[in-house]
């Protein structure tokens, strides 16, 4: 007995339309959960958990003191020169410092063969460092599983004060 499968424009469609939904989950941030390893009490670590999801990130949190967070840190393979206050975690990749989402989505998009995104220090005007209208300049960095790093971003400073 052999069966026929009739293949309807409807069939097509909400198949195509299906394989294209799951083709771009990874670049949503719906169903993209970040863990975050911060400093006790860090108001910006917390501003910035709040920015992820404020952009549709799940966050889930915990507080770590001084040594643990600098262990934890090196266990991920973020390098000396690259920390900040706090370290996340998204789809196997470390996200150090105040990245943006739209580099957290690209990371998750393009898959590169990396540790993760930093943003060293805390450059205000970052998310979850003040207002985007005041930024100051900074870059975020790519991290190559051999420690070397590349700029995977760059975000120009704002209002800069004049020198009179």
């Amino acid at each position: 007995m052999t069966s026929t499968t009739n293949l309807t424009r409807r069939t097509a469609l909400l198949s195509g339309l299906a394989v294209a939904a799951l083709a771009a989950g990874p670049v949503r941030s719906a169903g993209t959960t970040i863990h975050v390893v911060k400093g006790t009490g860090c108001e910006c670590c917390n501003a910035w958990v709040d920015y992820l999801r404020d952009e549709g990130f799940t966050v889930t949190d915990e507080e770590r003191f001084g040594t643990l967070l600098m262990m934890y840190k090196t266990e991920v393979g973020v390098p000396p020169g690259l920390i900040s206050c706090h370290t996340g975690m998204a789809g196997g990749y470390v996200l150090e410092g105040h990245v943006p989402a739209a580099d957290i989505r690209r990371l998750l998009e393009e898959r590169p063969d990396a540790v993760g995104l930093a943003v060293p220090g805390m450059p205000y005007g970052s998310p979850g460092m003040g207002p985007e209208s005041e930024r100051e300049a900074y870059e975020v960095f790519l991290i190559g599983r051999d420690g070397s790093t590349e700029v995977y971003a760059q975000y120009a400073g704002c209002c800069q004060p004049n020198s009179n």
